[in-house]
């Protein structure tokens, strides 16, 4: 038979093609910019007692985030994260989780972190360098959620292994994994993915995509149209939100906490929403981006929505927002005067939490800086040693590298 017979039968004989799976990401909004209310709002939407609750958490954390950068930028707090524009998303995330539920942070979920009872002296502790910040005790301390992660996506296997352990034991809760739209393109964040569809773990992650990596825009990161679709590779349920839309924040991750608790597997919410601050206090953001694109955002800003929903529907007023704003600048201020009455920890302590025990390598760098932090009788000042004190303090302390006192 010559080759073109063959290659005729072969066409003849062969398969046809076929769509073997089709998907779609859906995107939600119930409360828009101007703080008008869609018809099919959920349930949440007209729990004004509620949402004025979730607003103050908003709140709080604006102005605890506007006094830490005050903190950083007179030398009495280290290297800030700041979470301006993103509190719908942080707040949202910690009002639908369940008490025993586990949150493992990035360092920008502030709302979630003081929602779920981590007091605002030790998250200055933590940013002053003291790890004691992360370990939390207040009476309504989360004790089980984890520390502010730095590294970026490294969080998502413990993630897995958290639900793990749930599902293993089981444990009707969910482990909620928040990270940004940066970590979606490292292979942490991938294989934790994987691990959680294969082994249908009770784990929900949460995309804030705040359109920036840093300096390294969103359409750079990735050519996917979104993040949310990342899910799909894993067999994972995948969704996009308005991440300044608190209703739709909140309504969502109620949703898939939901599903992860009862069995239906792990899920993926992509918030959009924005970082209206610089990546931290050591970055300039002015250097990468426009005032026309930061000034497009600040119309979206999600306590402005809130306020202006709540007005409208007569359940809050403009008087009362600006009582709430005395009561809580007096809070963070009663904060900062607490963390600022803490005694710094020698710092011979960084030593304490690195293994369960000190490897033996390790101890005469340890004993060596011990000794020469109180070479002459000299110790570590106790109190508040900050703002205009600074330039008062011997030259020894400021290389003791406490960064609580600059």
């Amino acid at each position: 038979m010559s080759l073109e017979g063959m290659r005729r039968i072969a066409h003849e004989t062969a398969a046809p093609t076929r769509t073997v799976a089709r998907f779609a990401v859906r995107y939600t909004q119930f409360l828009d910019e101007h703080g008008r209310l869609a018809d099919d709002a959920p349930p949440i939407a007209h729990d004004h007692a509620r949402l004025v609750e979730l607003y103050r958490h908003m709140l709080l954390t604006r102005l605890f985030d506007r006094k830490a950068v005050a903190l950083q930028r007179t030398g009495q707090l280290g290297t800030y994260a700041s979470s301006l524009g993103q509190e719908a998303t942080s707040v949202g995330i910690g009002a639908a989780m369940a008490r025993e539920d586990v949150l493992l942070p990035t360092y920008r979920e502030t709302g979630a972190m003081l929602l779920r009872g981590v007091e605002m002296r030790e998250l200055l502790l933590y940013w002053g360098g003291d790890e004691t910040g992360m370990d939390y005790s207040g009476p309504s301390a989360p004790r089980e959620d984890f520390p502010i992660c730095v590294p970026i996506a490294t969080h998502a296997p413990h993630a897995v292994g958290v639900a793990c352990a749930f599902k293993l034991r089981r444990e009707p809760r969910v482990a909620v994994c928040a990270l940004g739209d940066g970590a979606t393109s490292k292979g942490d964040f991938y294989e934790a993915l994987n691990a959680a569809g294969v082994f249908d773990l009770p784990l929900v992650f949460v995309i804030a995509n705040n359109q920036w990596a840093i300096s390294v825009p969103r359409r750079q990161q990735s050519r996917a149209e979104t993040l949310a679709q990342k899910a799909i590779a894993a067999g994972i349920d995948g969704e996009q939100i308005d991440g300044n839309d608190l209703i739709a924040v909140y309504h969502a991750t109620a949703r898939a906490l939901e599903k992860a608790r009862s069995g239906g597997g792990p899920h993926v919410i992509e918030a959009l929403t924005y970082r209206m601050h610089d990546h931290t206090t050591a970055d300039d953001a002015r250097r990468y981006r426009s005032e026309e694109e930061l000034a497009l955002w600040r119309a979206r800003d999600p306590l402005k929505r809130v306020a202006a929903y709540l007005i409208r529907a007569g359940a809050f007023s403009e008087a009362q927002d600006a009582a709430l704003r005395a009561e809580l600048g007096a809070a963070v201020e009663k904060a900062v005067a607490d963390y600022a009455a803490t005694p710094a920890r020698p710092p011979e302590s960084m030593f304490d939490h690195l293994f369960e025990r000190l490897p033996r390598a390790l101890e005469p760098q340890r004993e060596a800086l011990a000794s020469c932090a109180h070479l002459d009788g000299r110790d570590v000042p106790a109190g508040p040693t900050r703002g205009h004190d600074r330039e008062r303090r011997p030259a020894h302390d400021v290389a003791r590298g406490d960064t609580r006192h600059g």
